[in-house]
Order: C-alpha cells, then sequence, then structure tokens
C-alpha cells in the first residue's frame, strides 16, 4: 500500500510540474531574447554531461599542441568557429549573444575543466537545442583535436593572434564572395543564358 501511494504521490508531482510548465510557456512563449533562469543553466551544464559518454571523458588529446597544429586550429577557428564563439573564445557576436543559451565563454572555467574528450565529443557530435551543430561529418578527427588544443590556449591568446585571425576570416569570406560570384556562363560548358 505504501508503493502505491509513493508512485501516485510521484506522478501528482510530475503532472504538477508539467501542468506549470505549460502555463508558464503560454504565459511567456520560447523566446531566446530572456536570460536563462539558474534552473535551465544547471539544467543544461547537467544535461551535457548526462549527453556526453563516459567514455569520451577518458579520451586523452592524441595530437601535441605543436606550432603548426595551433596555427592551423587557429585558422579553421576563425573560418569556421568565431561568427559565434569570437576570435577570443568569449561568444561576445551578434550571434552568439543572441542564442538560447548563449555560446560559452570558452575562456571560462566550465569550459576549461572540461576533459579534452569531451570538448571533442561536443565538438563532433554538437549539442541538442542550442546552436552547437555536429562537426564530425565536415571535420577530420585532427581538424577536431586541433580545435580541442586550440581551445585549451584560448585563456592566452594574443592581440596578435586575433589580428591574423580576423585576417584569415576576411581572406576567406572574400574568397567565398569571389566563387560566388561567377555566373552560370562562367563554367566550363555552361550554355549562355538568354535574358
Amino acid at each position: 500500500m505504501a508503493k502505491r501511494t509513493t508512485r501516485l504521490l510521484i506522478v501528482m508531482v510530475l503532472l504538477a510540474g508539467v501542468g506549470y510548465l505549460v502555463l508558464w510557456v503560454r504565459q511567456h512563449g520560447f523566446s531566446a531574447l530572456e536570460k536563462p533562469s539558474r534552473f535551465e543553466q544547471f539544467l543544461a551544464r547537467h544535461a551535457r554531461k548526462i549527453a556526453t559518454p563516459s567514455g569520451a571523458r577518458e579520451l586523452k588529446n592524441p595530437y601535441p599542441a605543436t606550432t603548426e597544429n595551433l596555427a592551423s586550429a587557429r585558422e579553421h577557428f576563425a573560418e569556421h568557429c568565431a561568427s559565434c564563439h569570437g576570435f577570443d573564445g568569449r561568444g561576445n557576436t551578434v550571434i552568439g549573444r543572441n542564442l538560447y543559451p548563449k555560446a560559452p565563454d570558452m575562456t571560462d572555467a566550465q569550459t576549461q575543466n572540461l576533459a579534452d574528450g569531451e570538448l571533442y565529443y561536443i565538438i563532433h557530435n554538437g549539442v541538442r537545442f542550442t546552436g552547437m551543430p555536429a562537426w564530425g561529418g565536415e571535420d577530420s578527427p585532427e581538424e577536431i583535436w586541433n580545435l580541442v588544443t586550440f581551445i585549451r590556449h584560448l585563456p592566452g591568446i594574443t592581440p596578435e593572434e586575433i589580428q591574423r585571425m580576423q585576417e584569415a576570416a576576411e581572406a576567406g569570406s572574400h574568397a567565398e564572395k569571389d566563387k560566388g560570384s561567377h555566373t552560370h556562363q562562367d563554367r566550363p560548358g555552361a550554355k549562355p543564358h538568354k535574358h
């Protein structure tokens, strides 16, 4: 009888919680402009830990933090990651500030205290219900591990490195614009358009 009462009590508490959530959402909506509550932040941090397999935490970066690997990762970060995370990794960009939850400050202890394997897993697999996409289908394991090395480097990044990253990103965007500016007629074997 006590088990049945306990189960009934648990079900009632869960239903009350769901009912409260439904009422709250109907009144407030799901705006990304609001700051996440402490409870949401707590849930997000723990959901990330729960979603990361325990084996990932044990993985160590197999690539050394050489000058070449760091330079390659810096360029990759500038071209692919800085739009959300910023060149300094603090997430203070138009996109980073307006995500819900906001892009994390990767120089902060909450990110820096993650194991190498956790960072790798997050970059490779992404994080659901956030703006963090999965890059495992686009980037090689070596590229992702080098990004882990670069994330470890972010707390000590220099203004000169940030300047180089900005220049690399600008050069990359100019190359993309040039690639996109070719018309259909510029492609070999293309038939001319009649306007």
